[in-house]
């Protein structure tokens, strides 16, 4: 099940979780999920919780930000990905963020859109499940107390603002259909299909630069397959000079300052117009949409896809039904292209669509990551 080199360790016996929950989230049902499917579980595997439940927005990111964490051996997000998103940013903000991001996280699925629960439920080896299933599957995961590693992905923009991201940085299509359904979040995952059809009425197309390092390039001329560069979690990355201050965040070791033109090793793709860029690290972009199947949660890899303009609305419907069972590259689609890739860098034309990081809306503007 795992690529050699991924160590993995085990919570203590009995273990106490903070479990940062979202009740707004999906449908609403996050709480009454909790108690009914989540906490007797917990209770019969001697996890003790302290149960956060968020009021607003940014308010999970404050608490981890803020908050003495040793009390508990792991941290629970029971919500959608959007919670974890503010989570992981709330660590990374912390002075002690090396020691922080150490903590052992959790995604138990209780939003709309369950990517990271449905990859984390796809790596363990378990059936392609959904709802209340997967929602026990992950926290069966949890009761073994087994974690590991995953990857995460710095994303830098124009405007000065830096954010680490798990799950995937869009533009186009799939980002103006997960942020213009969410106004049908009550209909749970079944918002992203009406989403899917009311985009693909109003098909736009993006125009903007997009330019790539390639996994390829970048292994034959320095690193290892398996050995990424400075990865988050290492806490000896060699520090460029003036960057060593304790506490400061690891370079992007990559990527040159956005208004350079890219290294020479790089990609530019010659299209500049597009449907769709989605970079995604894990394999589930839904419950549904099995985006990435080659993708691991510790591969060092960004999977890039990219949609080029002139693809009919069935074809591109075709795609996204294929998608469900991870067949879509088979399809063969001249439009669609999948390289996977170490960086990336994005320049819109001008800011027109959406941007999105983890779910989560974004300015549009230049980015990299």
């Amino acid at each position: 099940l795992s690529p050699p080199g991924d160590s993995y360790g085990v919570l203590p016996r009995p273990c106490h979780a903070l479990v940062l929950l979202n009740p707004q989230s999906g449908s609403g049902r996050a709480l009454d999920d909790f108690q009914a499917v989540v906490q007797p579980m917990l209770a019969e595997a001697d996890i003790a919780t302290t149960v956060f439940i968020t009021e607003r927005p940014h308010h999970a990111h404050e608490k981890v930000r803020d908050e003495d964490l040793s009390q508990w051996d792991t941290l629970v997000v029971m919500s959608g990905d959007g919670l974890l998103f503010e989570v992981v940013n709330g660590l990374m903000e912390r002075p002690d963020w090396r020691e922080a991001m150490k903590k052992p996280l959790c995604i138990l699925p209780g939003g709309s859109g369950n990517a990271l629960a449905a990859s984390i439920n796809y790596y363990a080896g378990y059936d392609h499940v959904a709802k209340k299933k997967l929602l026990t599957n992950c926290t069966f995961i949890l009761c073994k107390g087994l974690y590991t590693q995953m990857d995460l992905v710095s994303l830098s923009t124009a405007s000065g603002k830096r954010f680490f991201s798990f799950l995937g940085f869009g533009w186009g299509f799939i980002s103006d259909v997960d942020i213009d359904s969410e106004k049908y979040r009550w209909l749970g995952s079944a918002r992203f299909t009406l989403g899917t059809l009311q985009c693909l009425a109003k098909l736009r197309v993006y125009q903007g630069r997009l330019s790539y390092l390639p996994v390829a390039t970048e292994q034959s001329s320095s690193a290892a397959p398996r050995d990424p560069p400075a990865p988050v979690t290492n806490g000896h990355i060699p520090q460029p000079a003036g960057t060593d201050a304790p506490g400061s965040l690891p370079p992007d070791s990559l990527l040159v300052p956005l208004g350079q033109p890219v290294p020479a090793n790089w990609t530019v793709v010659p299209e500049e117009e597009f449907v769709l860029v989605y970079a995604i690290y894990q394999s589930h972009l839904g419950t549904n949409l099995l985006m990435a199947p080659a993708a691991r949660l510790h591969d060092g890899c960004i999977h890039l896809f990219y949609m080029k303009a002139g693809i009919s609305r069935v074809t591109l419907l075709k795609l996204f039904l294929a998608m469900s069972r991870g067949t879509h590259l088979d399809l063969n689609c001249p439009h669609l292209s999948y390289v996977p890739v170490r960086a990336f860098r994005l320049e819109p034309r001008v800011a027109a669509g959406i941007m999105t990081v983890d779910g989560e809306a974004l300015a549009c503007e230049p980015v990299q990551g």
